[in-house]
């Protein structure tokens, strides 16, 4: 689905898929710059419809659609040569919540959404904590 096309023309838009979200969340790692770019390869990057019951408890969270995106891996800043991650970071997002907030938010483009969930939690790959990234991005404001 190219959506640049349907903003003019919603005749025959469909919702975009997991495929097409991840589309775009892959245009959103490709452009991080030179210092993040090869960590954030370095991380899967997965599309679901909505984060499992297992992912919600987690984070303490009981409603699927307040779950846009999730990063399940070791931070860098916390990673030790010693001590080996067992299994790869992943950043997870979660369409059906994204939708959700598309919709419900009204003011902003889908692309420019996404954006920032693959952003935020690849900032937290890169050890930043949600307060750090408060204190740099007012988006979620």
């Amino acid at each position: 689905m190219d959506l640049a096309d349907s903003k003019s023309n919603w005749n025959g838009a469909t919702a975009p898929n997991l495929d097409d979200l991840a589309q775009l969340a892959e245009q959103v790692r490709a452009a991080f710059p030179p210092p993040f770019a090869e960590p954030a390869r370095q991380v899967l990057l997965r599309v679901e419809e909505l984060a499992s019951d297992e992912m919600l408890a987690d984070v303490g969270l009981q409603d699927p659609f307040e779950l846009t995106g999730l990063y399940d891996g070791t931070p860098m800043t916390e990673r030790s040569v010693i001590d080996p991650p067992q299994r790869p970071d992943i950043v997870w997002l979660f369409r059906r919540a994204i939708l959700d907030e598309w919709v419900a938010r009204g003011d902003v483009a889908l692309g420019d959404l996404i954006a920032n969930v693959v952003t935020h939690e690849f900032a937290h790959h890169f050890g930043w904590s949600d307060a750090d990234i408060a204190r740099i991005d007012r988006w979620w404001e």
